[in-house]
């Protein structure tokens, strides 16, 4: 084996792919694979892909683009995997090779560079965002623009998301987010709580929420100033060395508080988070830091059960479903928790859905960059919410949040149904706002 193949191999992690014994026990598990019936677009298929690199049989990597593009990177072929493949390794070096090799046009180079490495991790940028967008709703220019049709015109379906996107706070209640909330009655931990770019920016609402109930249930919560976006969605888009280097930051930010857990309330930043041991694991420097700050990165459902749940003001009968996270499930395993809590809320009759564990296309921005296979995924499951009957679809991660009322909307059904996030629907029911 020549050096240049050698090295191949090693950026492509292609030893990881050997424990893949192409049984098939993931097919059934893939979103992608569902709705396009490809082998090249399942797990086992995209892993052989790899694998012929890897031995020299494909030259081109930019074969393995669309397959890896199209995954939606939700891991519930590891969760059912017989022999333990690690496809998120797989996955997660595949794009950064084909990111380091692929040539951008000037003006989507700009836009990723502006993205990555300016506006998701800087927290000015992503309270100007909030703040900007705030202004849009309050100053008429949203209504202006949705009557004049310009909404409609967007590129990318931009315009189907304005119409779902949450409403923005007000500057000033932006700025309301406490550095330090102490536990009501006896302290139980104090946290170190995870605000996220995008949760920071379009979600300020559940953060906020989030302190409180954390707070309510015993917690003394403190909120640092320096922490950063977590690098998801770099890891997801190929920018593999900004992702370590924002995972670098958190760490270090917070060491400086010593705090029993690391909070956080998105599936998404949650399952990076949890990562972090993983993502730095070739950095002497860096991996037993990282290890520790992964073992101590929860989600906000884990340790609201753990300090006993919430305490419910008043909350009238309801029928709810739940859409499961699949970083959550698949990567952190946190399955039982939100169920519990949900279940917890007198009056709510919660309605398991069919296939609930399936993927509903979000998957950070592939409902953005590949809409209409996203699409095909949310129309089935669409199909499945319906058959429950519910009122009330509940989520963990702001992505799937943004795609179910999506897909409520699709069905025309956004006066019957409504969709919230965990925290938002614990809140209501204990009563803060």
């Amino acid at each position: 084996m020549n050096d240049k193949l050698k090295a191949l191999r090693e950026e492509l992690k292609y030893d990881k792919t050997d424990s893949c014994v192409q049984c098939g026990y993931c097919l059934p598990a893939c979103p992608t694979y569902a709705t396009m019936g490809k082998e090249t677009h399942s797990p086992r298929g995209r892993i052989n892909l790899v694998k012929m690199v890897g031995e020299g049989k494909i030259t081109d990597l930019s074969v393995l683009e669309e397959p890896m593009d199209l995954c939606l990177g939700c891991r519930a072929c590891e969760t059912v995997c017989p022999t333990g493949v690690e496809y998120g390794s797989i996955l997660e070096a595949a794009r950064a090779a084909i990111t380091r090799r692929k040539t951008y046009s000037a003006p989507v180079r700009i836009l990723r560079h502006t993205l990555f490495k300016r506006v998701f991790p800087s927290r000015q940028a992503m309270n100007l965002i909030g703040n900007a967008k705030w202004f849009y709703e309050k100053s008429g220019v949203q209504k202006l623009a949705r009557k004049s049709g310009v909404i409609a015109k967007l590129p990318s379906h931009l315009g189907d998301f304005e119409v779902i996107a949450p409403p923005a706070v007000s500057p000033l209640e932006r700025s309301r987010l406490p550095r330090f909330t102490a536990a009501r009655g006896a302290k139980k931990y104090t946290v170190a709580f995870f605000t996220g770019c995008v949760m920071d920016a379009m979600f300020r609402r559940i953060n906020h929420l989030s302190v409180k109930l954390l707070a309510a249930a015993g917690c003394d919560v403190v909120v640092i100033d320096n922490q950063t976006c977590c690098g998801a969605l770099h890891a997801h888009s190929g920018e593999l060395d900004e992702s370590k280097r924002l995972a670098k930051r958190n760490i270090a930010a917070f060491e400086q508080v010593e705090a029993d857990f690391i909070v956080n309330n998105a599936g998404g930043c949650g399952a990076l988070l949890v990562e972090y041991g993983h993502l730095l694991a070739d950095e002497p420097e860096w991996k037993e830091r990282a290890k520790r700050f992964a073992e101590k990165s929860k989600d906000i459902s884990q340790v609201l059960v753990w300090c006993g749940g919430v305490s419910v003001a008043k909350h009238s009968a309801e029928r709810v479903t739940y859409q499961r996270s699949c970083h959550m499930t698949n990567v952190q395993k946190v399955n039982k928790e939100p169920l519990q809590l949900i279940r917890s809320i007198p009056n709510v009759e919660f309605v398991e859905m069919k296939e609930a564990e399936m993927c509903c296309g979000s998957a950070g921005i592939y409902n953005i960059v590949n809409f209409d296979a996203s699409m095909d995924i949310l129309d089935r499951k669409m199909e499945y919410v319906n058959d429950t009957l519910a009122a009330t679809i509940i989520t963990t991660n702001p992505g799937c949040l943004l795609q179910m009322k999506l897909g409520v909307e699709r069905e025309q059904k956004s006066g019957q149904v409504r969709v919230l996030h965990l925290v938002e629907f614990l809140a209501e029911a204990a009563g803060i706002e």
